[in-house]
């Protein structure tokens, strides 16, 4: 079916726990590709390249889902988070607002992206655009509660130093997952 989301609640259990856990992975893996920045307590990491492509690929629960069990992991003690930290202090410190945004965003990626129609690069993009857009407001909450910011030094800190690095890994994911999807349609 043209336009439809490769995330499919047809295919056996076996296959969606699969790319669940594949997302997961993926993203555990890219947030270990952590370069701190001088100016911020937010690290410049791979992973939102990795919440968004799971959106775009797994669709809204799918990619929702891989993103809720890498809290789950997370928080349980795994060292999944960047520079293999764990723990609840993860969630509740700086950079908890965006992983806590990751599962909304996945989502929201993966609903516009899967809605009917052509699914091409430019609507990927779009999609996965959303998703960060998601993932920036869950930061700057999360530093307004952490450091008692307002919302304009939090979008000084959590935002406006990441958005080139981010609008590239938001291209990347839309290329990758247009390939995977493509791949996945034709199985």
């Amino acid at each position: 079916m043209p336009g439809a989301v490769p995330f499919d609640a047809r295919r056996p259990p076996a296959s969606r726990v699969t790319r669940i856990a594949l997302g997961t992975a993926l993203t555990a893996v890219s947030a270990q590709l952590a370069v701190p920045l001088p100016m911020t307590e937010v690290p410049f990491t791979l992973q939102v390249f990795a919440m968004l492509a799971c959106g775009l690929i797994l669709g809204p629960a799918g990619g929702a889902s891989s993103q809720a069990v890498y809290l789950a992991l997370g928080a349980a003690g795994v060292p999944v988070f960047a520079g293999l930290a764990s723990g609840m202090g993860v969630l509740l410190g700086p950079t908890g607002g965006y992983l806590l945004a990751a599962p909304l965003a996945a989502a929201a990626a993966g609903a516009l992206a899967g809605r009917p129609g052509p699914t091409g690069y430019r609507r990927l993009l779009a999609a996965a655009l959303a998703g960060l857009a998601v993932i920036y407001l869950g930061g700057v909450v999360g530093l307004c509660r952490y450091f008692g910011y307002g919302p304009g030094p939090a979008v000084a800190q959590g935002v406006l130093p990441f958005i080139g690095f981010d609008a590239v890994k938001a291209s990347l994911a839309a290329a990758v997952a247009l390939r995977v999807r493509g791949a996945l349609r034709s199985r």
